[in-house]
């Protein structure tokens, strides 16, 4: 969206959102592709303009351009021209890589994002912008990253932590922890939720991508929300935000740090481990109880936590470590001396 103002009879544009004087054209060009064509969220676009600038500041670095001891956060980009980007090499994509590891302390995550940014930047201004004859970053590998358990609650601690909830604002942050252990929503969702999106037992919010989607309400999410609409109600002129669904002190919509915050308050008073635990955390909580105990396929899974692939909801299906123990006593030879 632009911003605009009268003046003088003519329209006058701010148009910081979509042009950057700071970055090079081509940055410019490929991060309006992202949100209007891919559809990535600010988040993404945010991430990848600051995985391009680091990477753009590194190659002025290597190339002898500015000297190793100049600020690096100071280093100029938007001079970065067509021919620049045309004599980048495979090479010089594996040295930044290597300078993100051994400068930047980049693990195997971090590392494997910024080449799929490098690799989706690549594609970009070869396929679609047409600024380059070959793309250097088409064998350009990812490290490997080695499969985690997500960090989740267990059953008992999921109760422990709604039982922790009290105070002044108790009826809106049990309704907002009650959403995230059931809905499996992402903290994002939560805090853009408009009442004008709840329909009965459904409530529409936009997720990843700008993407809409669908989520259920069981009981308890609807029993958690008509608990919290009768005291936010009660302060309805004072809210500034009529829309909003979870308001804070400040009569405004909710946002994703008070949010954080929250949760690490009832973390502490349910005994819980405050620094391991988020609300992102939750989300896997939710769709682990979901599929430990509700029988939900995969599919479904997917459907729910709003996931593009399948690939990624797979993560969830884990086993725990009781029932591995479980399937090891119950070898026959478990018994034997």
């Amino acid at each position: 969206m632009f911003n605009f103002r009268e003046g003088n009879g003519r329209m006058q544009y701010n148009l910081s959102n979509i042009y950057n004087p700071e970055l090079p054209q081509c940055l410019n060009g490929f991060l309006n592709y992202l949100g209007t064509i891919q559809g990535k969220s600010k988040n993404t676009q945010d991430g990848y303009k600051v995985d391009l600038t680091m990477f753009f500041r590194f190659l002025k670095i290597y190339r002898g351009i500015v000297k190793e001891n100049y600020e690096f956060e100071n280093i100029d980009i938007s001079d970065i021209t067509t021919d620049f980007i045309r004599k980048i090499t495979l090479s010089d994509l594996y040295a930044f890589i290597s300078f993100t590891e051994n400068y930047r302390n980049n693990g195997n995550y971090a590392r494997a994002r910024k080449v799929a940014c490098l690799k989706s930047f690549f594609k970009y201004l070869f396929s679609k912008a047409k600024l380059i004859d070959t793309n250097p970053a088409l064998e350009l590998e990812s490290p490997k990253i080695d499969k985690r358990n997500p960090i989740y609650l267990s059953l008992k601690e999921s109760k422990a932590l709604l039982n922790s909830i009290d105070g002044k604002f108790k009826e809106r942050d049990y309704c907002i922890i009650t959403f995230f252990l059931n809905c499996g929503m992402r903290l994002s969702e939560l805090c853009s939720i408009n009442i004008s999106k709840i329909k009965e037992d459904t409530l529409t919010v936009v997720g990843k991508g700008n993407k809409e989607r669908t989520i259920y309400l069981n009981k308890a999410c609807l029993m958690a929300l008509n608990n919290y609409l009768k005291i936010r109600n009660k302060d309805y002129n004072k809210i500034k935000d009529k829309d909003a669904l979870f308001i804070s002190r400040n009569y405004t919509r909710i946002n994703k740090r008070s949010v954080e915050m929250m949760l690490k308050k009832y973390l502490k008073n349910a005994g819980l481990d405050s620094t391991k635990y988020t609300p992102h955390k939750l989300r896997h909580t939710a769709a682990t109880l979901m599929y430990k105990y509700g029988n939900v396929d995969i599919r479904s899974l997917q459907k729910i936590l709003g996931h593009e692939n399948v690939s990624t909801t797979q993560i969830y299906t884990h086993v725990d470590d009781e029932k591995l123990r479980e399937a090891v006593n119950s070898n026959p030879l478990s018994n034997e001396e």
